[in-house]
């Protein structure tokens, strides 16, 4: 396997698995600071933006190529 398989299938996973360990931290954080299911969607809401922002930039990297 060379570098850019490599790079091509770590890359996804790692940048996944980021994202659910970030989804946990807010979780944690919503639930410590007693955020209330209101808070907790906000902070949600605050990290899915992140997310979707990142999934736009690959659709757009990727249609440009």
């Amino acid at each position: 396997m060379d570098y850019m398989k490599l790079e091509a299938i770590a890359m996804p996973v790692l940048i996944s698995g980021l994202v659910l360990f970030m989804g946990f931290i807010v979780w944690d954080l919503a639930r410590k600071s007693k955020a209330g299911g209101f808070g907790t969607s906000i902070l949600f809401f605050a990290l899915g933006l992140g997310v979707v922002g990142f999934v736009i930039k690959t659709v757009a990297v990727a249609l440009i190529e």
